[in-house]
């Protein structure tokens, strides 16, 4: 019996096939799936690895947008920023039934015993209380710095893993909330300071630094130090500059980094600097003040890094 006979006669079979790799004949990793004839097909030898693949797609087409919304009917993704991941139900609070009709008063207080105990089970136990009232400050948090949707999603990860570990008993959430946001900003590369964490949460800067070295060393994070061509883009779009001075900037600081001028340095003040030289150097200025407010660094700062970088790359700059 060969493998075609196999794969139609054990559907437990093809399903094994369907999750190989290569092709059992020649080797091959081009697979190809034929849809209309419902079998996976090696692209060297022509073999067929599976036949009769069950298709796991919607039964329904979509040409766009509004057509694929309204015939979707799974309910919404899965997700970490909620305690229950987004799978429990709300009963709404407008007292109608599908059809938009009211309802009768008996039916208005059994829905209402419905909701009070709808409400009481979502969060049942101590963590799932402790789970929903952080998740809802690193939502807030995240609401409040604009951050994308993968950095909320990790941040809440970040905290999940911490309660697993018992890590949060004795420490404030607020501080443990703003230090896993922070956390997801080093780890998914996103440029925020813990001045700017500090202000959207409300949290003492010290305390999120705290946090942050402890959920760093129980929970073995690896996260590399911020390079300061990370916080140039940042810079610039708050500063409304042209590509041309981020693309000289970002050059500035390769060459800096190749004379290992950026060692040792803040990586906010020597951002700072190089985009002050840019937009010196394409006649876009920028005033040391203006920069220093965006960067949240002393003008001093800006000027001795200023003065390093014009004196060691031999810039020619006139004021």
């Amino acid at each position: 019996m060969d493998d075609l006979e196999v794969a139609e006669s054990d559907p437990r079979t093809a399903a094994q096939q369907i999750n190989i790799q290569s092709c059992p004949e020649c080797g091959s990793t081009r697979l190809m799936r034929d849809y209309e004839c419902a079998e996976l097909v090696c692209m060297d030898c022509g073999c067929v690895v599976a036949a009769k693949i069950a298709d796991r797609g919607p039964e329904w087409r979509a040409f766009d947008d509004e057509q694929k919304a309204k015939r979707t009917r799974v309910g919404a993704p899965l997700t970490y920023s909620i305690h229950d991941k987004g799978l429990s139900t709300m009963i709404d609070w407008h007292d109608r039934d599908i059809y938009g009709k009211g309802l009768s008063p008996g039916q208005r207080a059994q829905v209402y015993r419905l909701r009070k105990w709808q409400r009481r089970i979502r969060v049942s136990d101590a963590t799932e209380r402790n789970l929903a009232f952080a998740l809802s400050e690193i939502t807030k948090i995240a609401n409040n710095l604009s951050l994308p949707k993968n950095i909320l999603e990790t941040a809440s990860l970040i905290y999940r893993k911490a309660v697993k570990e018992k890590l949060i008993r004795g420490r404030s959430i607020q501080g443990m909330t703003s230090a896993a946001v922070y956390l997801a900003c080093r780890q998914c590369g996103l440029p925020r300071t813990l001045e700017e964490i500090a202000q959207a949460s409300n949290v003492d800067k010290k305390e999120i630094g705290r946090s942050y070295r402890f959920l760093i060393k129980e929970l073995g994070f690896n996260i590399p130090p911020i390079k300061p061509s990370q916080y140039v883009t940042k810079f610039s779009n708050q500063l409304t500059l042209q590509g041309k001075v981020e693309e000289i900037a970002h050059k500035i600081l390769a060459v800096a980094k190749e004379l290992k001028l950026t060692s040792g340095r803040g990586p906010t003040g020597i951002a700072a600097a190089a985009s002050y030289i840019a937009s010196v150097l394409t006649g876009e200025r920028k005033t040391q003040r203006e920069i220093a407010e965006i960067a949240q660094v002393t003008e001093v700062t800006i000027r001795n890094r200023y003065k390093e970088l014009v004196e060691k790359l031999m810039f020619n700059i006139t004021l």
